[in-house]
């Protein structure tokens, strides 16, 4: 693969990586909308809310780790952009050795960390119960996601995203099928959503594995790992040092999901339920969003490694242009369908009426956190991170403040923070943006 040229059409190449990662995106968000939509279909708000903390709990331990895939991406993009093959090798042996050491210590921790989870969850009586199942199924699936995010993010980084599309696209019918088939001919319950899960992340692996060792630089990462030049303490520091700014980012944000669930939890299980559906639907647009923090992360990242401050500033602006139309668009759609959508996730009355009354703010939330999320994906891709830390921080403090002042406004006060924290986190990063395109190209 060689990098693109200064002169190629930025919006084209923005789109040839942005498209295909939006197509994956929505093939990802699938499971969990199948899945809420599946134990709905059993009418029983206390299942419907054991399936959404358990995911909440699930995605709180492993997205903290998601910057295995982000840092891939950025350091593989980069490496392409200076045109260094070999480097690929290195950042895929690196990132699987550090991906299979935290699966290892996820497994070693499994009895401590799953109670904890679930009483800071605040998950009580049969929610509890039915999470802890949940739990106790998809746990194991854990160790194997961590590998599936170094395995995309390594193709990401080499604009093979229509390889990862394909694979998100295959798992997720299988997994789709499976919840079906466990949860509605099997009568698993609970126990279905989450075998689910573990079916299809296993899948998932075994065809990424596949596409991986076709690339040549596949067996440049099995040398690579045989090299002690590619352990060297320098080599290793480049990466930790980007991964720890990650992992801080991902854990704050984290933070702010499971807070945004704890919250929901405190107001009974039908409004826990009722979030569970509108947060899958944010979920959908943000991850159909987050294709353009892909291109970003890749386009900059290449601008980055080739020292070029034009291609770098037109990426910016392409996707953010491109970016802010999309959200536009997702926002006017959810505003005609948004209220039909949610309330074909369950059955119960109840739950249904809680998911008309908070809808308008999945309506806001696609323009609210457009700007953020491909403002991630420039500053991965230009090696920011520590600044992207920093904006995160402030957003949080002021996240936090909200809850406190607005917790009189029960349910729409916490999505009123949530809302506010994401423009927050836009309006820190527009700040720091000029300051960092002159001090990385300031010779350019």
């Amino acid at each position: 693969m060689t990098a693109g040229s200064p002169h190629t059409g930025t919006a084209r190449l923005l789109w040839t990586i942005a498209l295909p990662a939006m197509l994956t995106n929505v093939a990802t968000a699938l499971f969990g909308l199948a899945d809420m939509w599946t134990i709905g279909r059993l009418g029983d708000a206390p299942s419907q809310g054991a399936v959404e903390l358990g995911a909440k709990f699930m995605m709180g331990m492993l997205n903290v780790f998601n910057f295995l895939r982000t840092s891939t991406v950025a350091l593989t993009a980069q490496s392409a952009g200076s045109g260094n093959r070999g480097a690929q090798g290195e950042t895929l042996a690196r990132a699987m050795a550090v991906a299979l050491g935290i699966g290892a210590l996820l497994l070693a921790a499994m009895p401590w960390i799953v109670p904890a989870g679930l009483n800071l969850l605040e998950a009580k009586a049969q929610v509890r119960a039915d999470a802890q199942v949940y739990i106790g199924i998809r746990y194991w699936s854990g160790p194997v996601w961590l590998g599936n995010c170094v395995l995309m993010g390594w193709l990401i980084g080499q604009r093979l995203v229509r390889h990862v599309l394909v694979v998100e696209i295959t798992a997720n019918a299988v997994h789709i099928a499976l919840d079906l088939l466990l949860v509605l001919v099997a009568h698993w319950g609970v126990a279905g959503v989450a075998s689910a899960t573990l079916g299809s992340e296993l899948l998932k692996f075994l065809l990424l594995a596949m596409i991986v060792l076709r690339q040549p630089a596949a067996a440049g990462a099995f040398a690579a790992a045989r090299r002690r030049a590619t352990w060297h303490r320098s080599a290793l520091a480049r990466l930790f040092a980007l991964n720890r700014d990650l992992f801080a980012r991902t854990l704050l944000l984290t933070g702010v999901i499971l807070i945004f669930a704890r919250s929901g939890a405190q107001h009974g299980p039908v409004t826990l339920a009722a979030n569970g559906i509108l947060f899958q639907l944010f979920m959908l647009s943000a991850l159909i969003l987050d294709g353009f923090e892909s291109a970003s992360q890749v386009l900059c990242g290449e601008a980055s490694g080739a020292n070029d401050r034009a291609r770098f500033t037109a990426a910016v602006r392409a996707a953010l242009l491109w970016g802010g139309v999309t959200g536009l668009m997702l926002t006017l759609i959810y505003a005609v369908a948004g209220a039909s959508l949610a309330a074909g996730f369950s059955t119960d009355p109840r739950v249904v009426t809680a998911t008309a009354t908070y809808i308008p703010w999945v309506i806001m939330l696609p323009l609210a956190g457009v700007t953020s999320f491909v403002l991630d994906g420039v500053f991965v891709g230009a090696g920011w991170t520590r600044a992207m830390l920093g904006t995160m921080a402030a957003a949080i403090a002021l996240y936090l403040l909200l809850l406190w002042l607005l917790h009189p406004l029960g349910n729409n006060g916490l999505w009123t923070a949530y809302t506010l924290f994401f423009l927050a986190r836009a309006a820190g990063q527009l700040l720091v943006l000029p300051r960092g395109i002159r001090r990385s190209f300031s010779a350019s």
